[in-house]
């Protein structure tokens, strides 16, 4: 009895392990020329499409990936760690739906944000998960690759922190070179991170901020209001008598909301504006 058993797990064990290998990292069935047996649902967000839904959309004419990089820091004490992350969310889609011809990658999460031991900057804080600035060019490389393989023929590259900028400038001019006159291009666009000129534009609004040095304001509350209320302590803040932010009330929140999706689709035209410039440059 105690044999038969030993030898299932083994006949078992083998079994699983040759189907593994058969398809490298997992069973690979599916026809990549099947037809899709149901009806595609209506995002630009590539994690939240099946593969079958990529696969068509880029058979429609959507031949262009925005590849973004947020961060998980330490944002004062009322924004969660994924701040960027947030506001990413609803900038990119914008971006991707005034285009028309576009999808949006994975949110990259994770980015340089000082040296992790001993810690600098927002590793001095808990929740702060930071990458070298090798490492963080390396995932771009990979990550901006896989579209290339898959057959986009523009990969754009948007950052919303000032760390991210550097390293994504870097990757594009790099796979560009590495593949010169190929069939993708890759381009960052600096133009996105336009917090001066946001912040100016907020201005003529009647916003006027004093800098409470929290590493937060009202446009990041704006638009993360806009997109998940929890993600600015909304509640809690309301019940403490603190909803505000540098000198600004964020009440009512209608108002606030309001203005965040304008700071979305304000930022978003600047994006796509710099996007085709450079797209046409391509053609």
């Amino acid at each position: 009895m105690r044999m038969t058993l030993v030898l299932l797990v083994l006949t078992m064990t083998v079994g699983v392990t040759v189907g593994f290998q058969a398809g490298k990292f997992g069973p690979v069935n599916p026809d990549p020329k099947g037809a899709r047996p149901i009806e595609a649902v209506d995002t630009v967000f590539i994690e939240d499409m099946t593969w079958m839904e990529v696969r068509d959309a880029m058979a429609a004419g959507k031949d262009t990936v925005i590849v973004a990089t947020g961060g998980i820091e330490q944002n004062g004490p009322y924004l969660v760690a994924g701040k960027h992350n947030v506001v990413l969310r609803g900038t990119t889609e914008a971006i991707a739906r005034k285009l028309g011809n576009a999808l949006v990658a994975p949110i990259i999460g994770f980015v340089p944000e000082g040296d992790i031991d001993p810690p600098t900057v927002h590793m001095n804080y808990p929740s702060t998960v930071s990458l070298t600035e090798d490492t963080y060019r390396r995932l771009l490389v990979d990550v901006c690759s896989c579209y290339r393989t898959h057959g986009f023929k523009h990969v754009v590259l948007i950052g919303d922190s000032g760390g991210n900028q550097d390293g994504m400038k870097a990757v594009a001019e790099e796979l560009n070179a590495k593949w010169k006159g190929g069939k993708t291009k890759f381009s960052f666009i600096p133009q996105y991170y336009n917090y001066g000129s946001l912040n100016a534009w907020l201005e003529e609004r009647g916003i006027k901020q004093t800098d409470e040095g929290l590493h937060d304001d009202f446009a990041m509350e704006a638009v993360m209001l806009s997109i998940d209320p929890s993600s600015v302590r909304m509640k809690q803040r309301v019940a403490a008598g603190k909803f505000k932010i540098n000198g600004v009330d964020l009440a009512p929140v209608e108002k606030t909301v309001a203005l965040g999706k304008q700071i979305i689709d304000y930022r978003a035209e600047i994006a796509v504006t710099a996007i085709r410039k450079s797209i046409g440059e391509s053609k």
